[in-house]
């Protein structure tokens, strides 16, 4: 038995686990040993294979659910079948082709452009798709102004590469009356253009932090509206758009109200899910988070495929899926993986 378990994972064992794991992505029951010794094209026994389950299980790759005498993949397995056995499946050339052509057609508008992606890889998955707005760390401020509002509140336009405009409404300490506005965007855009957010905050950091004789008023109250607008952290901040959350709710392993409420609503509040996405922007090519490999247990009973996308040679963004653990590898890990190579491409063309 000993001797066993240590070919656990021999050829025929991973053969095995990869028969057992692509049967159960595709119909979503534990697999028995009879049709394991049937499906495997060995010529290997019931109990053979009960030997060879019973080991897997041991290690940890295969579990046995109370109800059914079959079994079905852990986290683990799954994840030795995917950096292992997966075969991957190459998109097909009208899959390719419909891709590219849907992400082209949508490439003017940046917003526009993010959303269609997203709703792409919902479809051509059928399951939840979600993409990151394009960073602007790295961006170039060309223009901003300042509007007022009521109650001390402005209306911030910040343009960035001449073609990127965001908007930020700030609170401020007193009303700034519309020519002390104009002359604070000014004075800020002689001092600014051209910089990154990152250059700004610093330098803004900077002037706050020496003395403030040899300032004027002008100065002092443009460096003051800066500071809301470029306040610690704001360049850093990730957003995304969501689309296909309902897919998920056919799944058999997410079904339940609590569940589905529970997920549904970490993908409003953002912040563990963005933080899971901001480990993928510093990763280079595809992520697989299995289960409980994303560190929260809202998503133990979900994968997160990702992959980063490029604006030339700067990451700027994460897009991916979200569907159960069991999903359908071979095909999703592509189709990220192209989608991620034509988003980038659709933004490198707008330079």
């Amino acid at each position: 038995m000993a001797h066993d378990r240590d070919e656990a994972l021999g050829e025929r064992a991973q053969h095995l686990l990869r028969i057992l794991i692509e049967s159960y992505i595709r119909d979503g029951q534990p697999v028995g040993s009879r049709a394991l010794s049937r499906e495997s094209g060995l010529q290997l026994s019931s109990a053979t294979v009960r030997n060879v389950m019973a080991d897997l299980e041991e290690l940890g790759f295969v579990a046995s659910p109370h109800t059914s005498a079959g079994r079905v993949p852990t986290d683990k397995g799954y994840r030795f079948f995917v950096d292992t056995l997966l075969q991957l499946r190459p998109l097909d050339e009208a899959a390719s082709a419909e891709l590219r052509r849907q992400v082209q057609a949508s490439r003017d508008n940046s917003t526009d452009l993010i959303a269609t992606v997203s709703q792409l890889l919902s479809s051509a998955t059928q399951l939840a798709g979600v993409v990151t707005l394009p960073r602007t760390r790295q961006a170039s401020i060309t223009q901003m102004e300042f509007v007022a509002l009521s109650e001390n509140r402005v209306l911030v336009v910040l343009v960035f590469n001449d073609r990127e405009v965001q908007n930020r409404i700030i609170q401020l300490e007193r009303h700034y009356s519309p020519d002390e506005l104009k002359r604070a965007s000014n004075f800020l855009n002689e001092q600014f253009r051209g910089r990154s957010l990152r250059e700004v905050r610093q330098e803004i950091l900077r002037q706050l932090s020496e003395a403030h004789a040899h300032m004027n008023q002008i100065m002092l109250e443009a460096i003051a509206v800066a500071q809301q607008v470029f306040e610690s952290g704001a360049e850093g901040r990730l957003e995304y758009v969501i689309k296909g959350e309902t897919n998920l709710m056919g799944m058999a392993e997410l079904t339940g109200m609590e569940k589905l409420r529970r997920l549904f609503e970490a993908f409003n509040e953002k912040r563990d899910f963005l933080h899971l996405l901001d480990q993928s922007l510093k990763a280079e090519g595809v992520q697989i988070f299995i289960g409980h490999e994303s560190g929260y247990q809202i998503l133990d009973d979900c994968s997160v495929v990702t992959a980063p996308y490029a604006d030339g040679d700067s990451v700027v963004g994460v897009l991916g899926v979200i569907g159960p653990t069991r999903m359908a590898y071979e095909r999703v890990i592509p189709i990220v993986e192209m989608t991620a190579k034509l988003l980038g491409a659709a933004l490198n063309s707008r330079r």
